[in-house]
Formats: structure tokens, C-alpha cells, sequence
């Protein structure tokens, strides 16, 4: 799961010829986002020194979202640390949501001065972002005026993009034309959706906003346009592969002379080349690849494993995999034996067995297993069979709650449980005082404004208590239910503060107590701004602390990665299989429905309206289906988790 990397170097490009027979923009691909952005960002940093020994201006086309935070980031600490100035750069944002007033917390204005001009020095009229409080009628004269001042500044040099689900690129989606200048358009119900968890719900979302055209993105000299995460994946395929249409707006970047799309891993991994890419070139195959390859052929084919012929491979661009292996046969069989070496109904491994083919060891049992959840549901809606699996077969299960989970609360639930504690005791005036309290700041609150510390910790408290319910349910004792509201977290907003000190020593203090065997910990690495991503980073930081400091436990401690409520691990990258019967995926389910403010409706469910619990039965149904399709045993359910090495 390691890889070392050079900060400012990607990991892999389309110049290569053979990546031309698929990709239709230069595309560079780093490990991560954060060696992603600081690449972007020295480039941004060499254009304004340029510039400044030219004796010239810089100008820069913003982007707002999660996207370039990072960038901005580093451009800040490029100018605390080293020096450079912003005092030659005006900048133009792509967009603006309509109408919004420049001080609210969603405005992009707001997110400018946070994320960047507050912390440099450019001068505060070289700065140009769109009007969210512009009269209806002056917003074609405004938008004309806005194009002009690109215009008198002689164009746009850099202009750096996000992509959306949609492919839009700026605010302009499916439908807009190549030639759109800067406008007011309505936006998309997916683009809508999308941003719901921002405002606190998709009915406080803005459904129109300012934007800059497809066209007057395409006069900038230079277009930079980053992606990360999975869930960027399959619109980069269409953008990067797919033919040029309306229908998705970013594939107009086909166009330009001197477009780069800059990827994490995870936003390419539905490139031909980074997904099959034995269909590109020759490929150096070991292990992994073939696995990966085989797979991929069996699921194309409709065919199991070991029906696979000489034949197939040779068909599907695996013609020098067969050169050098022999046979169909023998890739086949390795391939259905590492896969069947994976599935174990025995996650915390099973005593006085053979397990030298085994995922987990067999000694020491009992294990003491502690599964960190980011959020208060995480455990049972990501890997609830398994915890079963565990507690049934006598581990000593513990369950870490990374944060409390309170910005997801509903303010109805605060209410009910309130009127729950007053009817418990009428005579408490106290009580009574509290409630009018929280009554008149809920009824007087508005949308997206920061809850009072107060109800932040009733909020917290409501899923402390459906966490619990859901531990009793599952057999693991309450005092093994550890609540380490970690204190990023802890901002009563949906962005959050960077991880610091003292999330990690909390989460040292946790490890050295419970001392475990084995560890689970959500893994979605692909997810580089989330809740989840900054959780797996504390546990990693402090894993290695650990080490550094010389604990011995942790040299024998196994890290068991499970994936979200979104999405699960492909199963050639599953290193341990958990089978889930039709009883224990009853259980599961029912173990979720402890964590009853999430249920029915969801404060932020994402891009899809399902239940987590319906999610994560149809997920679990389809891991099994596919190892069934692939000629392994059929099976009700599955979980699947990867292994992570850190020493």
C-alpha cells in the first residue's frame, strides 16, 4: 500500500506514443493529490517570478471546491516561506453561486479570502470574482463588463479547473456550448445534489449561479484541470477518452493547444492504461497484474476463471502474458487459488489451524481487534458482518468512534429527545429553561449557520447513545466503546480543521491502552478531503509514532482496511474475503437501524438517495456475486478488506 514519490514529478504521462491510442489530452498521473497540487502550485509560482522579471502581470483563473485547496495551500506557504509575491497577480474566478451575499459561509468570496488572498499580498483590486448580489437586470451588462476586464488584461495565462460529475467545468453544464461566455445559468440537479452537504441540505442549495464560459475558458493560454478520488473516475474516462459533446462539457479541453488534466491514482484508475493496460502496450506483468488481468478477462467474457483458454488471452491483448507463462491453464489456476486463499470465515483467524494460506494468523486467540469508525456508523453500515463474525467467535472486539458524527444530526432530533427529558421531569425548571433556549435558537437559525456548542454536544450525544445500542446489539461490551471526538472534527461546520498533535496523541493514547492484534480502519484513500481520509492519516501518524518509539505490541499487530458506505475494494485488490450468511446479514442491517437519526434520511447521503443500510446489503450482495461469476463458492454476502504494511 506504500509508495515513495518525488513531490513535483507525476507518476506517470501521456507522452508515451501508446497512450495517444486512447487519450486525447495530456494527462499526468501522481500518487496523490497532495504531490498533485504541489506540482500545479510550482508551476503557478514559476509563471508569477517570470512575470516579475519581465516586469509584467500574472494572470490567474481561480477555481473554488475541494479540488484546489491544496494548491492554494502551498502557494500560501510559497509565499510565507519563501517570499514570493502576489503584488504582480490578479486573478478572475470561475464562478459565483446566485444570488449570495460575499460574507456568507458559502460564498466563494468568503472561500477566496480564507483559502488564499488573506494570507498573501496581492493588492485587493487585482482581485476579481463574480457578483452573487448583482439586480437581475444588471446581470448581463455586469457579465459583459466581467469578460472585458479579462480582456483589458490581456487574457487569462493560467486557468486552473475542477470537474464535476456532470463533466462540467466552471458552472457550465450538459448543453453548453463551446463558445459561452461569462452568464448566468441554472445549475444541473446532480451539480445541486453534489453540493447539499455544503448548505445543509439540497433544498438550501442556490439552483442558479455566475459563471465563466466554455469560451472564456478556452481563450487562456494555458488550462490546468484536477481531478481527485474514485469518485472523479469515470467522468475523467468521458473527458479524457470520450468524444467531444455537450453532453459533457470538459470534453471541449480535446480542443485546446495546451491542456494538461492533472490526476491522483485514484481519479485515473478508469484510464485504459492505468485499468487495462495490457489493452494499451506490452506490459512487465508480475502478480498483481496478472490477477488483475485475469479477473478482468473472466468478468468481460462472462466466464469463470477456469474456463478461460489460451485463446481469450491471446484475443484481449494478453498474448505475451501467455508467452510467458505457458498456459491458460496455469495462469488460471494460480489466479482461482489466491482468490479462494482470500475468503475466510475466520477474520480474526482461526485457532489450531494450518495459517500459512490463511489471511489472518491463527495465534494469538483470543485477539484483541479494535475497528476504528470515523463516524458513529461506520463499523457496522462498512464491515458489520465481520464485527459479528468477531464478537461470535470470541475475539475481544473494540470499537473507536473517531468523531462524533454531530454535524450529521437532524435540529428535529435535538428537539425530541429534549421533549423526551422533560416529560421524564416536569418539576425541572433548569430543564425547562434549556429547552425554551434551544427551541427559539433552532427556530431562529439559519440554514448553514454554525450550531451553539451547546447543541453541537446534545448532537454528539444522540449518536454516543445510538453507538452504544448498536455495540450492546452486536455483543461488544459497553466499556469497549471508545468516543475519541477527535478535535479536527470538531468545528460544528462540514469543513474541518487540518489534523494536529492532538488527534494523533489521542489516537496514541487509544493504541497503547487497547494494545491490539489486529486493527480495521476505513481506508478510503481515494477520498483526499473527507472525514474518513484525515481519520486513516491520524491512525497511520500514530501507528508510526508507535513504532519510532519502540512498542513492541505493533511489530505484531496486523491493519485491516474496509472501505465506506459508497464503494468496496476491487476484488483483485481483496486481501481477506468475510462471507456473510442470509442470519448474519439480518443482524447487520438491524444493527444499523440502531443509528436512528441516520436512518430514513440521511443529513449528507451523498450521491445516492438509498438508505445506508439498503447501500451496503446491495454492495455486500454484489462482492459475493462476483466471486461466484468468477467459479468460487456462491455466498450470501461478502466483505472485503486490504491489508496495510506500515513497517
Amino acid at each position: 500500500m506504500t509508495q515513495t514519490f518525488t513531490k513535483n514529478e507525476p507518476l506517470l504521462d501521456s507522452t508515451h506514443p501508446e497512450t495517444k491510442k486512447f487519450e486525447k489530452v495530456t494527462t499526468l498521473i501522481h500518487q496523490d493529490s497532495e504531490s498533485a497540487s504541489f506540482y500545479v502550485a510550482n508551476e503557478i509560482a514559476a509563471l508569477i517570478r517570470q512575470r516579475q522579471k519581465e516586469g509584467k502581470r500574472a494572470v490567474l483563473g481561480l477555481a473554488t471546491g475541494s479540488t484546489p485547496t491544496k494548491v492554494y495551500d502551498y502557494l500560501v506557504k510559497f509565499h510565507i516561506e519563501d517570499g514570493l509575491s502576489f503584488k504582480n497577480v490578479v486573478t478572475f474566478n470561475l464562478d459565483e453561486y446566485y444570488p449570495m451575499q460575499p460574507d456568507s459561509i458559502h460564498s466563494y468570496v468568503r472561500f477566496m479570502n480564507e483559502h488564499l488572498f488573506d494570507h498573501i499580498d496581492i493588492p485587493a483590486n487585482n482581485v476579481h470574482i463574480p457578483d452573487g448580489t448583482v439586480t437581475k437586470e444588471n446581470i448581463r451588462a455586469y457579465c459583459e463588463a466581467y469578460e472585458q476586464k479579462i480582456t483589458e488584461e490581456g487574457g487569462i495565462d493560467i486557468q486552473i479547473l475542477g470537474i464535476g460529475r456532470t463533466g462540467h467545468i466552471g458552472f457550465n453544464e450538459p448543453g453548453s456550448s463551446i463558445n459561452s461566455k461569462t452568464r448566468l445559468v441554472r445549475l444541473d440537479m446532480v451539480t445541486q445534489l453534489d453540493a447539499a452537504s455544503d448548505f445543509f441540505g439540497q433544498e438550501n442549495v442556490p439552483s442558479r449561479a455566475l459563471t465563466m464560459g466554455v469560451g472564456t475558458i478556452m481563450a487562456s493560454r494555458r488550462i490546468i484541470l484536477m481531478a481527485w478520488g474514485e469518485g472523479k473516475s469515470e467522468i475523467i474516462k468521458q473527458a479524457v477518452e470520450g468524444e467531444i459533446r455537450e453532453t459533457v462539457p470538459a470534453t471541449f479541453l480535446q480542443h485546446h493547444d495546451n491542456c494538461d488534466f492533472i490526476l491522483d491514482h485514484a481519479a485515473a484508475s478508469f484510464l485504459t492504461r492505468v485499468k487495462t493496460p495490457w489493452l494499451v502496450g506490452e506490459c512487465e506483468w508480475d502478480d498483481t497484474l496478472i490477477k488483475k488481468a485475469t479477473i478482468w478477462l473472466s468478468e468481460k467474457l462472462s466466464k469463470a476463471i477456469l474456463k478461460l483458454t489460451n485463446e481469450d488471452y491471446n484475443e484481449h491483448g494478453m498474448g505475451n502474458l501467455i508467452a510467458e507463462i505457458g498456459s491458460a491453464e496455469q495462469i488460471n489456476l494460480k489466479v482461482f487459488n489466491h482468490l479462494q486463499r482470500t475468503i475466510t470465515g475466520w477474520p480474526g483467524g482461526k485457532p489450531n489451524a494450518d495459517d500459512s494460506q490463511r489471511p489472518e494468523r491463527a495465534n494469538p486467540y483470543p485477539k484483541t481487534s479494535l475497528i476504528f469508525s470515523p463516524h458513529p456508523d461506520d463499523d457496522v453500515i462498512s464491515m458489520g458482518g465481520t464485527l459479528l463474525r468477531l464478537v461470535d467467535q470470541g475475539q475481544d472486539v473494540h470499537v473507536a468512534y473517531q468523531t462524533s458524527g454531530n454535524i450529521a444530526v437532524f435540529d428535529d432530533e435535538v428537539i425530541r429527545f429534549l421533549d423526551f427529558a422533560r416529560e421524564v421531569d416536569k418539576n425541572d425548571k433548569q430543564l425547562i429553561k434549556k429547552f425554551a433556549q434551544v427551541r427559539k435558537f433552532l427556530n431562529e437559525k439559519t440554514p448553514g449557520q454554525v450550531d451553539s456548542p451547546e447543541i453541537q454536544e446534545y448532537k454528539g450525544l444522540i449518536r454516543k447513545g445510538e453507538a452504544l445500542a448498536a455495540c450492546r446489539y452486536c455483543g461488544v461490551p459497553e466499556k469497549n466503546a471508545h468516543f475519541l471526538n477527535l478535535p479536527f472534527y470538531e468545528t460544528g461546520t462540514v469543513k474541518k480543521k487540518p489534523h494536529s498533535e492532538e488527534d494523533i496523541q489521542i489516537t496514541c493514547d487509544l493504541l497503547n491502552k487497547v494494545k491490539p492484534h489486529q486493527i480495521f480502519a476505513a481506508g478510503d484513500l481515494s477520498d483526499p478531503h473527507g472525514t474518513h481520509r484525515v481519520c486513516l492519516q491520524i491512525i497511520f501518524r500514530a501507528l508510526k509514532r508507535l513504532v519510532d518509539e519502540g512498542a513492541d505490541w505493533v511489530n505484531d499487530c496486523y491493519v485491516w482496511l474496509y472501505r465506506g458506505a459508497w464503494q468496496e475494494w476491487d476484488v483483485s485488490d481483496m486481501e481477506m474475503a468475510v462471507p456473510i450468511g442470509p442470519k448474519d446479514m439480518t443482524r447487520k442491517i438491524n444493527a444499523i437501524f440502531k443509528h436512528q437519526s441516520q436512518k430514513d434520511s440521511a443529513m449528507f447521503p451523498g450521491n445516492d438517495e438509498r438508505e445506508f443500510w439498503q447501500r451496503a446489503e446491495q454492495r455486500n450482495k454484489e462482492t459475493a456475486n462476483k466471486f461466484n461469476q468468477l467459479g468460487l463458492a456462491e455466498y450470501e454476502a461478502m466483505e472485503g478488506f486490504v491489508r496495510y504494511h506500515f513497517n
